[in-house]
């Protein structure tokens, strides 16, 4: 991955870097699947966080869980949710919007003080193209673009996933690359100039 792919993941339609990783412990919960299901999600949660090197926690002090995971058949599923309005004010009119879009999937962070991420609010609706995704691929992937405040086009022409000669599909390599590095301590957790992206080049060269 070069400088300038790099900075291409953090770098918004609007032409403006912004990146931003967790400032706190990770504490994640799923709603709307199996017993199965939520182990392959809180899975895949350890597994990138300790790929990342950050740590994880059973509760998060201000808000129980920071990591949320809405697993529904239609987005109107959403407004039957106790209490979900008051962690998203706006949700009846971001239902709309992806109505509108016919979306079946939205993230929405959560910043500190400081502008680091303290809590991810991802939704999922199961039509026919995500119930096709293994469930180990779909939770990886939506784990992974939890992790950080990528470019709202960072994936939009190449996956973060690979599938591998036994049919597996896992994280890219150079993706999994930048993650660690971009969860190095040495380096802050917030930035809004594309400069940072060579400090995180360099340590993804350091972490080989």
């Amino acid at each position: 991955m070069s400088p300038e792919d790099v900075t291409r993941h953090f770098t918004r339609s609007d032409g403006s870097f912004v990146f931003a990783r967790w400032g706190r412990p990770i504490a994640p919960v799923v709603f709307g699947v199996d017993d199965a299901t939520l182990g392959v999600v809180k899975g895949a949660v350890e597994a990138v966080s300790a790929l990342a090197g950050h740590q994880m926690a059973e509760t998060d002090p201000e808000i129980g869980a920071n990591l949320m995971f809405f697993f529904v058949r239609d987005w109107s599923d959403l407004e039957q949710t106790p209490h979900l309005d008051r962690l998203i004010p706006d949700l009846a009119a971001l239902l709309t919007r992806l109505r509108a879009a016919d979306a079946n999937q939205y993230r929405i962070f959560r910043f500190d003080t400081a502008g680091a991420i303290m809590a991810c609010f991802v939704f999922l609706r199961m039509d026919g193209n995500l119930a096709a995704v293994p469930a180990e691929a779909l939770a990886l992937g939506q784990v992974v673009q939890s992790m950080l405040l990528w470019s709202d086009t960072a994936f939009s022409d190449v996956s973060p996933m690979a599938r591998i000669k036994d049919g597996r599909v896992v994280l890219r390599a150079e993706i999994a690359e930048l993650l660690r590095a971009a969860y190095d301590p040495i380096l802050p957790a917030v930035a809004d100039d594309a400069s940072y992206a060579l400090r995180l080049h360099a340590r993804m060269g350091d972490l080989q």
